[in-house]
């Protein structure tokens, strides 16, 4: 199967320049990105599509060669003569990188003194709470273990009254350039890993890292309303950056254990309230203890089937940064009178007597359905 043109694969004419080529990039790499099209194998065809396809324009030789040859200039034994090891060259996340490095925190590479420094990683923490926590927010203690600055070296991760080289092999750089022919390859410094800098003395107490792991107390502010999967951002309170770098972020997944009296749907509530067959048929009144503390009075009129339910407008969950308020649903379960007394049973036996199909209209309606579904088929 022929490979798509680049051209095409990045929606740009052939006489679009870098700058044109970067943002048709970026457009497109946003939009089909793995992450944001989870499971999706469609999506990640088209982005490695996309990612070759940027790879090799963006090299002004390759592109030359490209623009003369074809895919073939890459093809073993084509006339790009080094062939298959260009579509690797730089790899992935080089390019990545260099188009999101400074969404994505300041990662980018290059930049002489400011290279040694790396932003640090995010980190993930799960906390639980009630579903009466969840209605009324807190706040919240917890202890996180984490990478923080170190206080000897202040990040630098040289001994104190020292400070980090330039790297000899790169000069700064982070990346080292070989030439191959016709074509030149860009790779990672082996010397620093791409940092730029080298350190000869290294502090004794991060051992050149310039971050300890050490465990922070900090203080979660849990709004009123907060949903299960919620997930609350503590902006630089996650990993310390390597060498000084900026902090990553916390990000803290809430979730709300179960309630053995109140089921949850968005901000509404859901209960079930059991009362007797005797309420149910003459009408009676109950209460009911809300989230908010309060009770609230429910009024069964008579004759209340199982399965009724009554809604307490507001007496629901917190709509989260808002001043809506859910709502209350009881559902009536009507319960059988069990182990009668002699007495009991004759009264409801005489009730039974002396009923009427009024009286029990469903039930009634039932029977009679099921007498003319059987006369039918006996005819």
């Amino acid at each position: 199967m022929a490979k798509p043109d680049f051209y095409e694969t990045l929606g740009v004419s052939k006489t679009a320049d870098e700058k044109e080529l970067k943002s048709a990039f970026r457009k497109l790499a946003m939009k089909w990105h793995p992450d944001k099209n989870p499971g999706d194998h469609e999506a990640e065809k088209k982005f490695k599509e996309l990612n070759e396809a940027y790879e090799m324009l963006k090299d002004p030789q390759k592109r030359a060669a490209y623009d003369r040859f074809g895919h073939a200039a890459f093809e073993q034994g084509g006339p790009g003569g080094q062939g298959a090891g260009f579509q690797n060259a730089g790899g992935f996340s080089d390019i990545f990188e260099d188009i999101f490095g400074e969404m994505m925190g300041g990662r980018r590479r290059g930049g002489g003194q400011s290279q040694g420094r790396e932003r640090g990683e995010d980190l993930r923490y799960n906390m639980e709470i009630s579903l009466e926590e969840a209605f009324t927010g807190k706040v919240a203690q917890i202890r996180v273990p984490s990478s923080i600055t170190c206080d000897v070296c202040t990040g630098s991760g040289a001994k104190p009254g020292t400070k980090p080289s330039t790297c000899a092999t790169c000069h700064g750089s982070g990346r080292v350039r070989a030439t191959q022919g016709f074509f030149s390859i860009e790779r990672t410094c082996p010397t620093c890993q791409g940092k730029g800098q080298t350190i000869s003395d290294p502090c004794t107490k991060c051992h050149g890292q310039g971050r300890v792991t050490e465990e922070r107390s900090l203080q979660v502010n849990i709004p009123e309303g907060i949903e299960d999967g919620t997930r609350i951002r503590l902006q630089g309170e996650g990993e310390a950056g390597l060498r000084g770098g900026p902090s990553g972020d916390l990000y803290i997944f809430m979730s709300v254990r179960p309630h053995s009296f109140y089921k949850r749907d968005g901000a509404d509530l859901y209960c079930m309230v059991t009362i007797p067959m005797v309420t149910a048929a003459l009408g009676g009144k109950f209460e009911i203890s809300t989230l908010d503390g309060t009770k609230s009075r429910v009024t069964v009129p008579e004759g209340t089937p199982t399965g009724k339910q009554f809604r307490l407008k507001g007496k629901g969950m917190p709509v989260l940064r808002s001043h809506q308020t859910g709502d209350l649903y009881v559902q009536i379960v009507v319960e059988t009178p069990q182990k009668l007394t002699k007495r009991q049973r004759e009264l409801l036996d005489e009730f039974q007597q002396i009923s009427s199909k009024e009286n029990n209209p469903e039930s009634s309606g039932f029977f009679a359905k099921m007498k003319d579904f059987f006369d039918t088929l006996s005819d």
